[in-house]
């Protein structure tokens, strides 16, 4: 699989910021860091903690990722093979997993 390109990577953590923002109102922020052809997502909370939340698979496109969600009790990441959607979705999905919501 080719590298990430840089615009890619400046879109894909540009996305998730702004879908976390509208969407996600108990993270502060969210920090993508890349390796290979790798993104690691995690969420800041209110307090500063940051949590791991994903890693993103590049696709060979700035709308295909694949998807391995953080498992806290390995330190890992579990992939799934099931899943199929955007890296927002994703986001969602682990918050909806990870993070309590603020819904009453």
């Amino acid at each position: 699989m080719p590298a990430i390109p840089a615009s890619t990577k400046i879109s894909l953590a540009q996305r998730l910021a702004l879908h976390a923002k509208q969407r996600r109102p108990q993270l502060t922020g969210v920090h993508v860091r890349y390796h290979g052809q790798f993104g690691y997502v995690e969420g800041e909370l209110a307090g500063g903690e940051r949590l791991p939340l994903m890693r993103l698979r590049y696709g060979g496109s700035a709308h295909r990722w694949g998807l391995a969600i953080h498992t806290p009790s390995t330190g890992g990441y579990e992939a799934a093979i099931w899943f199929t959607g955007s890296p927002q979705e994703a986001l969602d999905l682990v918050c909806d997993l990870y993070i309590a919501s603020t819904d009453p």
